[in-house]
């Protein structure tokens, strides 16, 4: 079989609206080939290609008017396709624990890979390279509260901020999130400390 009839199949069974990268077709061919077989695709309309080395299925959504993946779920293909782990973005993050009420102007993420820009239709999609310690807990409900934390920064986080992180997390990612003081600056463990001298329970 060849690497561009290899691709159509494996196309085929990708759902529709779900975005991916060459990466899916790893081993079928060179990147070259892949690349190649990808942009005759996009040309006879099969794909589209919404970014840099990144495409989908298109869906057609209600009334015919195209459906576009949700960022969330972009940022999540392309930083797989790196190998690298990513966040939303500290600001979003304190604001789905109500330590915010800013709602972000855009769709940002952090990642420990590169910085990328990705624009869906309207809306623009960026990942925002960070330090890999800020991402230490990425993908779990402590991660966001440790996102949130570094975006807050110094003036803002006290002992009354984890407290209310406390009360929004169940208990054993608040367990993670204080375990994880070798990832936080001084600012944030004596903070975190001072939060736990008085809660005795969560210490």
């Amino acid at each position: 079989m060849s690497t561009s009839q290899a691709i159509r199949e494996r196309i085929a069974s990708q759902p529709a609206g779900e975005p991916f990268t060459p990466a899916l077709f790893a081993g079928l061919g060179s990147r070259a080939a892949i690349d190649q077989a990808l942009m005759r695709l996009a040309k006879a309309g099969s794909v589209e290609r919404i970014g840099h080395g990144l495409y989908l299925v298109p869906k057609a959504g209600r009334f015919g008017i195209k459906a576009m993946p949700a960022p969330e779920l972009v940022a999540r293909t392309v930083a797989e396709a790196e190998g690298a782990t990513i966040e939303v973005h500290g600001a979003e993050a304190a604001r789905r624990l109500g330590l915010s009420t800013q709602m972000p102007a855009q769709a940002v993420f952090q990642t420990t890979g590169s910085s990328h820009q990705i624009r869906l239709g309207k809306l623009v999609v960026r990942l925002q390279h960070v330090a890999p310690r800020k991402l230490a807990l990425a993908g779990r409900p402590a991660g966001q509260a440790l996102s949130a934390l570094w975006y807050l920064g110094r003036s803002q986080v006290t002992p009354d901020t984890f407290k209310q992180i406390a009360k929004k997390l169940p208990a054993g990612e608040f367990e993670a999130l204080s375990g994880a003081k070798a990832s936080m600056p001084a600012w944030m463990v004596e903070a975190l400390a001072r939060y736990e001298r008085s809660e005795p329970a969560h210490a």
